[in-house]
């Protein structure tokens, strides 16, 4: 071999490390490649899911068809999941759309989050056979917080999306949590029976109040905890959910019933076991008598109406019982505090009126308080009174003597006693 083909072949190496490394640095490149938005899933047939797992490992939720077709958590014992929150699941992992792609190294996977062990989310559906249907990885967000990284769980290649969604992580979250939603105005009384004694609290006829039966005189009843009381179903839910036989050693030694005024009877039976509250819970409508149809007469609308609402109100006592039989529920505290309360805690004492002083000894005269009077002020000088002339004498009228007040004044005569007096 000559030295030039030599120089060709060594050209030719050197090209072909060259690609090499290009391609190398293509394949670890960490920048997004511009592309226009599409969907992550595309296209997802719910009919053939057969089960879903939300989350990985020991904490992940898994959610099967039972038979009859219908979603159940086995988390918790195959209790029936809210067809809501399947359809909410799904819907959102349909919705995800990618702005572009960012790498398909699986080197990658770990720093961008996109790995099962670290996701945010992973969600997967499953076919009859085991396979996997489809399956998201949610990851980490950019720096910035608006893009986050995503993946099908089936490949390698990451995507960004601005529309990342929160996934619900807990078995719980996926059953309907109401145990009942019943209206105040529709409940006719409420009895509550514990180790302590039963009593009864009826609305108030014209308000909001709530009255106890057999209330004793020198007791009054504590509106607030009365009203909760009476209220505990307008909005009753419970934390968790197991199998009675899943739980040893529970006493249901409170009962809770609630009556309505068409004749439904709600009662929950109560047990302490630690800190927790658990509860059963039935109905039953309580008006035996039979709705009857007689085909010679014709019924008013009103009586067909009340017809209507009692064959309703029958069928959903015993929908309510069927749904929450062979099941135990673990309530919050706050809740079974009032569902539970004796009645000695719901009442409070009277406050008496203050009694009459006894009659004490009369108090010694206190001394007359000597009252200055006020300092007299200096009157104002009196007016000199006018002098007034006196009047000119008349004429040939003699002017009275004027008596010196030095002048002796001449002694008075003495008679004579022999002189002799002038006969008038």
């Amino acid at each position: 071999m000559n030295n030039q083909k030599l120089g060709i072949l060594a050209i030719v190496a050197a090209v072909m490390v060259a690609w090499a490394a290009v391609q190398s640095q293509m394949a670890n490149r960490k920048h997004a490649e511009v592309s226009g938005p599409t969907y992550l899933i595309q296209g997802l047939d719910s009919t053939e899911i057969a089960s879903i797992v939300v989350g990985q490992g020991k904490d992940a939720v898994k959610i099967e068809r039972d038979k009859s077709g219908q979603f159940v958590v086995t988390n918790k014992g195959n209790y029936p999941a809210d067809a809501k929150q399947i359809s909410d699941l799904i819907t959102k992992s349909l919705e995800i759309k990618t702005s572009g792609a960012y790498t398909a190294n699986p080197k990658n996977h770990e720093e961008l989050e996109v790995t099962e062990e670290k996701a945010r989310s992973v969600v997967k559906f499953f076919k009859e056979d085991g396979s996997l249907l489809a399956g998201v990885i949610v990851g980490k967000s950019q720096e910035a917080g608006q893009n986050t990284f995503v993946r099908l769980a089936s490949e390698d290649q990451v995507y960004v999306t601005e529309n990342a969604p929160w996934f619900r992580s807990k078995a719980v979250e996926f059953v309907n949590q109401e145990i009942a939603s019943v209206k105040r105005e529709d409940v006719n009384a409420v009895t509550v029976a514990t180790s302590e004694g039963t009593y009864t609290l009826r609305p108030q006829q014209g308000g909001d109040g709530v009255l106890l039966a057999d209330l004793p005189a020198d007791k009054k009843l504590k509106d607030a905890d009365a009203k909760s009381i009476f209220n505990a179903m307008s909005s009753l839910r419970f934390e968790d959910v197991n199998k009675p036989e899943s739980i040893q050693g529970l006493v249901f030694d409170c009962t809770y019933t609630c009556r309505l005024n068409n004749s439904t009877e709600y009662k929950l039976r109560l047990a302490k076991k630690g800190q927790k509250t658990y509860l059963l819970c039935e109905a039953q409508f309580t008006d035996v008598s039979k709705v009857t149809i007689d085909p010679s007469k014709v019924d008013s609308p009103e009586e067909l109406k009340k017809k209507e609402a009692k064959l309703l109100a029958d069928e959903g006592a015993q929908k309510f019982t069927r749904r929450h039989k062979g099941w135990v529920y673990e309530i919050a505290d706050w809740k079974a505090k009032y569902l539970m309360m004796n009645r000695s805690a719901l009442l409070e004492d009277v406050k008496k009126e203050a009694e009459a002083k006894p009659a004490s000894a009369p108090e010694a005269p206190k001394p007359p308080v000597q009252v200055q009077p006020p300092a007299e002020q200096p009157k104002a000088a009196e007016p000199a009174p006018a002098v007034v002339p006196a009047p000119a004498p008349e004429p040939n009228t003699p002017k009275p003597a004027t008596v010196e007040p030095n002048a002796v004044q001449p002694a008075p005569k003495t008679a004579e006693p022999n002189a002799v007096k002038p006969q008038q």
